[in-house]
């Protein structure tokens, strides 16, 4: 989880790209409960109502877009993976959702009020040249809001997982080299990023968030199944270690029991500003 800089935004963006191909219905079945408590924060800090036009990048299953066009919003959603647009076309019906890169938006300058991605941004090799990008097609005084975890330290499901990765594996395995996944958990560079591209404004705000899952196990088999980096991390370990480190998994999940299931910490950072 290095820093990016060239020729890795290809390859990077290739790896994330089939990974969501094939992790899209794993996504949309195991992280719903968890991102959707996002958006009504999201819209919110946009303000969000019925006639806004909005620009929902990355848009995944279409969690943000859904809600934004009962709001009464007209919606567009953007995605790279055409998996992902089949999951949105299912939950939002009516919205139009387009194949698209969030590095080079198909609209036009001033297109939009507002633009919203939901932990997208954690995804994308190139993630200035897209905030430059939703900057450029929101009209004079649009806003811009984007969702990411908090640090390990706090979002503890990601924590736990990573843990487990560098006391029984290895976390230096050869993935695409990709920006820092962490870099948005800090409220600083959020500002800093924010205003270099124009914004005016910026404010980061720490959602308090819960994931329910089923059972310990289900930490590690989501890890495993419904990611992309850190399942490229897992996949990449010896047999040997990967039975250590779902044990280890399973072992800190399990602190945060629930009933039959488990409640783990995993709050959200999120930047909202103003063009």
């Amino acid at each position: 989880m290095t820093d990016s800089k060239e020729p890795y935004p290809l390859a990077f963006r290739a790896f994330e790209h089939a990974g969501w191909q094939q992790a899209a219905t794993r996504y949309a079945q195991d992280f719903e409960q968890l991102t959707t408590q996002t958006v009504e924060p999201l819209l919110a800090a946009t303000l969000v109502t019925k006639g806004t036009r909005l620009l929902d990048v990355a848009t995944g299953p279409g969690y943000v877009a859904r809600v934004a066009a009962e709001r009464g919003a007209t919606v567009v959603g953007i995605d790279f993976s055409p998996a992902m647009l089949e999951s949105a076309c299912r939950n939002a019906p009516g919205v139009e959702f387009r194949e698209a890169d969030a590095a080079e938006l198909p609209f036009g300058d001033a297109s939009f009020d507002v633009v919203t991605m939901n932990y997208g941004l954690l995804h994308l090799s190139e993630p200035e040249r897209a905030i430059a990008e939703a900057y450029r097609v929101l009209c004079p005084g649009g806003r811009f809001a984007f969702s990411v975890w908090a640090g390990p330290d706090a979002a503890l499901g990601l924590g736990i997982t990573l843990s487990a990765i560098q006391s029984h594996g290895n976390i230096a395995v050869p993935l695409p080299a990709g920006p820092p996944f962490f870099r948005f958990s800090d409220p600083n560079e959020s500002h800093r990023v924010l205003s270099r591209a124009g914004f005016e404004r910026p404010l980061v705000q720490r959602i308090p968030q819960v994931w329910r899952l089923s059972s310990p196990e289900a930490l590690y088999e989501v890890m495993l199944h419904a990611t992309v980096r850190t399942a490229g991390l897992l996949r990449a370990q010896t047999p040997e270690a990967l039975a250590q480190i779902r044990a280890a998994i399973i072992d800190g999940a399990r602190q945060y029991s629930e009933g039959s299931g488990v409640a783990i910490p995993m709050p959200a950072m999120l930047a909202s500003a103003q063009k």
